[in-house]
Protein backbone atom coordinates (compact mmCIF):
# COMPACT_ATOMS: atom_id res chain seq x y z
CA UNK A 1 0.00 0.00 0.00
CA UNK A 2 1.40 3.30 -0.76
CA UNK A 3 1.95 5.46 2.10
CA UNK A 4 -1.32 8.13 2.46
CA UNK A 5 -3.22 5.48 0.04
CA UNK A 6 -6.52 4.43 2.17
CA UNK A 7 -8.46 1.08 1.53
CA UNK A 8 -12.21 0.65 1.50
CA UNK A 9 -14.07 -2.97 1.49
CA UNK A 10 -17.30 -3.91 2.32
CA UNK A 11 -18.30 -7.22 2.83
CA UNK A 12 -22.00 -7.49 1.67
CA UNK A 13 -22.89 -10.77 3.81
CA UNK A 14 -21.39 -9.57 7.17
CA UNK A 15 -23.41 -5.70 6.06
CA UNK A 16 -19.67 -4.20 7.92
CA UNK A 17 -17.74 -1.33 5.69
CA UNK A 18 -13.81 -1.34 7.04
CA UNK A 19 -11.59 1.30 6.31
CA UNK A 20 -8.30 0.41 6.03
CA UNK A 21 -5.97 3.64 7.21
CA UNK A 22 -2.48 2.28 7.68
CA UNK A 23 -1.55 -0.90 7.49
CA UNK A 24 0.78 -2.68 10.31
CA UNK A 25 0.56 -4.46 13.72
CA UNK A 26 -2.78 -3.45 15.78
CA UNK A 27 -2.44 -2.10 19.82
CA UNK A 28 -6.04 -2.15 20.59
CA UNK A 29 -9.78 -1.77 18.96
CA UNK A 30 -12.17 0.41 20.60
CA UNK A 31 -16.21 0.59 19.98
CA UNK A 32 -16.71 4.49 19.84
CA UNK A 33 -20.07 4.11 19.31
CA UNK A 34 -22.96 1.60 18.55
CA UNK A 35 -21.46 -0.54 15.60
CA UNK A 36 -18.48 1.70 15.26
CA UNK A 37 -15.33 0.91 16.10
CA UNK A 38 -11.56 2.39 15.57
CA UNK A 39 -8.52 0.43 15.54
CA UNK A 40 -5.67 1.73 17.14
CA UNK A 41 -1.75 1.22 15.77
CA UNK A 42 0.95 0.43 18.06
CA UNK A 43 2.31 3.83 17.71
CA UNK A 44 -1.22 5.15 18.97
CA UNK A 45 -2.76 6.12 15.12
CA UNK A 46 -5.95 5.80 13.86
CA UNK A 47 -5.13 2.44 11.77
CA UNK A 48 -8.68 1.84 10.83
CA UNK A 49 -12.62 2.11 10.72
CA UNK A 50 -15.45 -0.27 11.10
CA UNK A 51 -18.82 0.15 10.97
CA UNK A 52 -21.24 -2.86 11.42
CA UNK A 53 -24.50 -2.46 9.99
CA UNK A 54 -23.48 -0.33 7.36
CA UNK A 55 -26.62 -0.37 5.04
CA UNK A 56 -28.50 0.82 8.54
CA UNK A 57 -26.33 2.93 9.25
CA UNK A 58 -24.95 5.00 6.17
CA UNK A 59 -27.70 4.71 3.60
CA UNK A 60 -30.13 6.14 6.46
CA UNK A 61 -27.87 9.15 7.13
CA UNK A 62 -27.00 9.34 3.42
CA UNK A 63 -31.50 9.76 3.17
CA UNK A 64 -31.62 11.99 5.80
CA UNK A 65 -29.07 14.78 4.68
CA UNK A 66 -30.80 14.77 1.23
CA UNK A 67 -33.89 15.61 2.67
CA UNK A 68 -34.93 18.80 1.47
Amino acid sequence: MVKGEMKVRFDPEADILYILIKEGPLKDTVEIADDLFVEISEDGSIAGLEVWRAREHLLKNLVEHKKP
